[in-house]
């Protein structure tokens, strides 16, 4: 299947809010199209985020990748956090995902970044073989921890 990746913008967000709901249901969140649509659409307007977008020859939205800007403390360094990854259920096994993650790091590299971090489902283990099979490690020096506010 012929696509292509580039950095979304606010023309965007009609093909993107429907891959975003998708994907905040596969992590078990409401259908909510308006609510995904407005968060996008905040996070590109307030240039929070970087949003690459996986488009078909015709157009269509195959999947996406939302990178969040971080930086590293001891390091004193710039690093990106992953947050998210979809793939339309359509697009699946065709390599849009491993294209958006090589996006994902030549953009992170030309930005300045001195690595990218992501999580996912501990039980999303097709995910996790894609992530070692292009050379992410796990991390095995430290647990991460979340307070929910």
């Amino acid at each position: 299947m012929p696509f292509h990746i580039r950095q979304a913008t606010v023309l965007d967000l009609d093909t993107l809010a429907p891959l975003f709901d998708g994907y905040r249901q596969f992590y078990g969140q409401p259908a909510d199209l308006v609510r995904a649509h407005d968060f996008l659409a905040e996070r590109i307007h307030k240039h929070e985020s970087l949003i690459l977008l996986a488009r078909g020859d015709h157009g269509q939205g195959l999947g996406f990748t939302q990178l969040y800007p971080l930086f590293s403390s001891v390091r004193t360094v710039r690093t990106w956090l992953l947050n998210d990854l979809f793939v339309a259920a359509s697009a699946r096994r065709q390599g849009v995902a491993a294209a958006l993650l090589g996006a994902a790091t030549e953009h992170a590299l030309a930005l300045g970044a001195a690595s990218l971090s992501l999580s996912t489902a501990l039980d999303n283990a097709p995910a996790q073989a894609l992530y070692e099979s292009l050379g992410w490690q796990r991390d095995r020096q430290f647990c991460e921890y979340s307070l929910t506010l």
